[in-house]
């Protein structure tokens, strides 16, 4: 029997942040795709840009500062770099029928369709917009 392809997998803020500080919170399904496809994990600057905001905001603690934790998380984590490119801004401008106004969202659904990836989300909005392909 022959192996299943891999995937290119984009993870979204919150499964990220899951998968370094609650990867209980991930779903099995999420969990074992990305186990399964380490050489294919991506992750948008968006997703950087978000997690500092989150820690400014005080919804999410990261220590010894949210700045040192980022750096460290990027550097450990096997996700290549989803660039972000003047096509990725204009997409993201022109998602017809997804409702959210979420600039981070707009951003990783842009992404995920420009460069033909997998999102990993367990954001109902997302995972109900079609054409973009998602898991959880």
């Amino acid at each position: 029997m022959g192996r299943s392809p891999r995937l290119k997998l984009l993870l979204d803020t919150h499964v990220w942040l899951w998968q370094l500080l609650e990867p209980d919170r991930l779903s099995t399904t999420a969990a074992d795709a990305i186990a399964a496809n380490l050489d294919g994990l991506h992750l948008s600057p968006v997703s950087t840009w978000e997690m500092l905001l989150l820690a400014r905001k005080g919804r999410v603690l990261l220590e010894p500062t949210a700045v040192e934790f980022v750096k460290d998380a990027l550097r450990e984590s096997p996700a290549i770099a989803a660039p972000l490119t003047h096509e990725i801004a204009l997409r993201s401008g022109q998602l017809q029928g997804f409702s959210s106004e979420d600039p981070a969202d707009r951003f990783l659904v842009a992404t995920a369709l420009e460069h033909d990836l997998v999102l990993v989300t367990r954001d109902e909005r997302m995972r109900s917009f079609e054409p973009l392909k998602t898991l959880w």
